[in-house]
Parts: C-alpha cells; sequence; structure tokens
C-alpha cells in the first residue's frame, strides 16, 4: 500500500513527471508520489516517440497545441541545457509531392505565422542549400526551431530532477483503486480513460490505440541534414511518414498509425477485452464522417510492410535506401468521442478538487510537456486542489 501524500501521480511517463515537478515547484513542502506500474520510468510512449522537438505549426491557432508547443519547445530546450541532454538542433524541411499538396503547404505557413513560430517559404534550390537529398515541388517550408533530443535522457534527468525534489517515485507499482492522496493526478496514458472512470470524467470517450512503426538507416542509409517531413494528407489525422534525424546523427523512418486492437500491442498479441472494447467502438469511428476511415486504414495497413514504408517515404528522399533496423513500436493513446466517431486531437484534461484527469495528451505532447504541466498545475489551483 501506498503511504498517504498530498498529490499521488499516477503514471511514469513524461506527463506525469513533468507535473509532478511543477508540483514539487510550487510546494516544495507537499508530499508527492509518482505511481508507476513498470520496472523503469517512460516504458510507453514517452520513451518510444520520435524525439522531436515540434515548433507548432501543423495547429489551429485556437487550440491547447498551438500555443503550447511553442512554449514548450523553449523550455525543453531550457531543461535540456541545465541537465546536460543534447539536443540536436537539425530542423526541419516540409516537402510538397504534388502541385496538389501546395494550398496545404502554404495554409501551414499561414497557422505557423498566427502562432508566431519563425517559418521560411524556399524554392527548390533553396531547400537544396538546407537538405541536399530532399525533393520538393516548386517549394518547401524550413523550421528553423525544430530540433530532436533522446526520450530516454530526458526521461532520466527528470528522474534526477524530481527525486532531488524530494519527490518519492514507485516502480513496479500498478494502481487497480484510488491510491490514498489528497489529490490524484491521472498520468496514465493508455489507460487514462479507464482511471478517468473511477471518479465518473469519462463516460463519453474510449481509447483508440494506433501503432506506430519505425525503421533505423545502416550504413547505406543517407546521411540527412535536416528532419524531412512530408504536407499532412487532410484526411488522415496523423502527420504521415517522415524521417527524422537522431540525436546522435542517424535517421529513422517512420511512423505509422495503424489501428490496433489492444493498448500494449507492441507485438501481435492482445487482450481480449481490450479487442472487445475496440471492435465495439470501431463502428463509430467508421461511421463517424469527420475522418476518412478507410483511406486511412488502406495507407496505413500495408506499412507493416517494411520495403512499402521506405518505397513510399522515397517520395520526400527519393534516395532511401538501407533501413533494415528495426525501432521500438509505440502505440499512440488516442481519444475518441463515443457517440459521433471523433478522434480528439488537442489536449483534454478534466478534474475537480479531488482529481485531475489528463485524457488526452498526444503528440505533440512530448515537445510541450514542461508547459502543459503548468497548464494542469494551474487548473488545479483554480479548482483549488494545488
Amino acid at each position: 500500500p501506498v503511504e498517504p501524500v498530498d498529490y499521488a501521480v499516477i503514471g511514469g511517463g513524461v506527463v506525469g513527471l513533468t507535473i509532478a515537478r511543477e508540483l514539487a515547484r510550487r510546494h516544495p513542502r507537499a508530499r508527492i508520489a509518482v505511481l508507476e506500474k513498470e520496472a523503469h520510468l517512460g516504458e510507453h510512449a514517452s520513451g518510444r516517440n520520435s524525439g522531436v522537438l515540434h515548433a507548432g505549426f501543423y495547429y489551429a491557432p485556437d487550440s491547447l497545441k498551438a500555443w503550447l508547443t511553442a512554449r514548450g519547445n523553449q523550455l525543453l530546450r531550457a531543461f535540456c541545457a541545465e541537465h546536460d541532454v543534447r539536443v540536436r538542433s537539425c530542423g526541419k524541411v516540409v516537402v510538397a509531392s504534388t502541385p496538389e499538396q501546395l494550398p496545404a503547404l502554404d495554409e501551414l505557413v499561414r497557422r505557423g505565422t498566427a502562432n508566431g513560430v519563425r517559418l521560411e517559404t524556399v524554392d527548390e534550390r533553396g531547400l537544396a542549400d538546407l537538405e541536399p537529398l530532399a525533393r520538393t515541388v516548386d517549394r518547401a517550408i524550413w523550421s528553423p526551431d525544430t530540433g530532436v533530443a533522446d526520450p530516454k535522457a530526458v526521461t532520466a534527468a527528470l528522474q534526477a530532477d524530481l527525486l532531488a525534489r524530494g519527490v518519492q517515485i514507485l516502480t513496479s507499482t500498478p494502481v487497480t483503486a484510488p491510491p490514498d492522496a489528497g489529490h490524484i493526478v491521472n498520468a496514465a496514458g493508455l489507460y487514462a480513460d479507464r482511471v478517468a472512470q473511477w471518479f465518473g470524467f469519462c463516460d463519453d470517450y474510449v481509447m483508440m490505440p494506433f501503432k506506430g512503426l519505425y525503421w533505423y538507416g545502416n550504413e547505406r542509409a543517407p546521411r540527412l541534414q535536416r528532419h524531412v517531413y512530408p504536407v499532412p494528407d487532410p484526411r488522415n489525422p496523423f502527420l504521415g511518414v517522415h524521417f527524422t534525424v537522431t540525436p546522435g546523427g542517424g535517421v529513422k523512418v517512420g511512423p505509422t498509425a495503424i489501428p490496433v486492437l489492444s493498448r500494449e500491442a507492441y507485438s501481435w498479441a492482445f487482450r481480449g477485452d481490450e479487442a472487445r472494447e475496440v471492435a465495439t467502438s470501431f463502428p463509430a469511428f467508421l461511421r463517424g464522417g469527420h475522418h476518412d476511415v478507410p483511406a486511412l486504414i488502406r495507407a496505413e495497413v500495408p506499412k507493416y510492410s517494411r520495403r512499402y514504408l521506405v518505397r513510399q517515404a522515397r517520395a520526400l528522399v527519393p534516395t532511401a535506401d538501407g533501413f533494415t533496423v528495426r525501432g521500438r513500436p509505440g502505440i499512440r493513446a488516442q481519444l475518441m468521442h463515443k457517440a459521433s466517431g471523433r478522434l480528439e486531437m488537442d489536449f483534454v484534461v478534466r478534474g475537480d478538487e479531488r482529481s485531475t484527469h489528463v485524457l488526452n495528451a498526444v503528440s505533440p505532447a512530448w515537445t510541450a510537456s514542461l508547459a502543459f504541466a503548468e497548464l494542469v498545475v494551474d487548473g488545479m489551483a483554480e479548482r483549488g486542489a494545488a
């Protein structure tokens, strides 16, 4: 049993850790515990993501993502500098594969400008100067403030920071009922909806899992200088397969966004109760009309094939080859509104004076985490809980 504490944070991913850190900063005498079911922190999305520090130009100007990402980028860079975690400031180019994608590319520039993000539109010659191996049609976007860091190194630095502040970190501690705490923060990721249901906060949503696969390049892989992204497909709620430069200078391609039947389906195994839940919820997703689900399935399922995925990615970097090292798969914890079948694309936080629930914290939650933690704790204070 967990000793009584002032704040119990369920979930040892980056969201839970940064919220615990923000609570400790504001309340240095409070008893705070982080409860994590795995033997190590960051074993799920936080340790399996791309490590990209996003700049914040994909998101609608009225969204939480828009204003949290730019601040989160700055805060995470400062945290990494303070804790000797390397950030590779490689920047990112977004390229168009067809003339039909150019209006969508220009819309990204409009959004970025509205969000106060530094962007530059470059022609094909300008792209060649930035990233000679990438190809575009007519023009591309250059984002100098996009970078990359090692998620595991950041998690380790957060762990050390929390321990120095006196926060208890209890690993191998699954939570099956509300712990004894003055206030409970639910940052349980893939299981956040189920924890929230203990408190009556998530009857209208269900978690829909999507698997992300990455492949790392071997010695034949292109030596890219920048991240290379496509223009997002407006029918698809995800950013699409892209090339990511790693902190050490390697390259990986991915991720996919393949619907799966279980919340931790990193292999082919799955849980029967979760498979039934996904199967029951999928018709609403299919009929909802908010997303072109058949097109999503047609686009994503074939990407289980490494060769197919790399072939698709050659629209961005024609010389792409040598991606043969399988990365750790990740599962995107994506909230779906049960009645409408709409995937929730922004952050969702609910709570009262007893509990706070981070129900949806999908990409760019890693980039935005420190700024998002400020927002969550501000909300707690408004409800008299922090």
